[in-house]
């Protein structure tokens, strides 16, 4: 079905609106992709935050003109998907678990801040942490020594309290 001009224009405005607030995008190939698939696909990224889109690639390159993204319109070709996040980690990670189980799924690149990404790339940055993971690691670790001194200072009264648990029940014993 064709679009006409102001649903177009609706489309570019929309993928701009997102590329705007965007860390990174994700491009993948999706030839002969199921629409089951497709929708498991777009229910994981929308659990995770990531705007997951079929669009033209016209349409995108219009989106990302004057971005940072814009070193990613030569790689704009063939059926393509679109992982948009704000997250730097969240669409790599998305769809680079999805490209793992459905081989006609195909990682094709990304980019960060006008820097561009090849496959290799993107699979590291999906192997990284999450910001929420990272964050409760950070939250363990400045928590870990005031937990420790707690617990040391909680210690003293309770091996005060347990000395005269034993020395009243050795006075009851005798």
């Amino acid at each position: 079905m064709s679009l006409n001009l102001e649903q177009k224009q609706a489309v570019v405005a929309e993928v701009a609106a997102k590329v705007a607030d965007a860390q990174t995008i994700i491009i993948a190939e999706n030839r002969g992709v199921t629409v089951g698939d497709m929708t498991r696909l777009r229910a994981r990224a929308r659990e995770s935050g990531v705007y997951f889109k079929v669009v033209k690639n016209t349409l995108v390159r219009r989106a990302v003109v004057d971005t940072p993204f814009s070193v990613l319109a030569d790689k704009m070709s063939g059926p393509l998907t679109y992982g948009i996040s704000a997250d730097p980690v969240a669409a790599a990670k998305v769809m680079s678990e999805f490209a793992k189980g459905n081989d006609k799924f195909v990682v094709v690149g990304g980019a960060m801040a006008g820097q561009l990404m090849s496959v290799q790339e993107v699979n590291a940055l999906a192997a990284l942490p999450s910001r929420d993971e990272l964050i409760a690691k950070l939250m363990g670790t400045l928590q870990a020594p005031i937990t420790k001194f707690v617990r040391t200072l909680n210690e003293v009264p309770g091996k005060f309290v347990r000395t005269l648990a034993a020395v009243r029940d050795a006075k009851e014993a005798a």
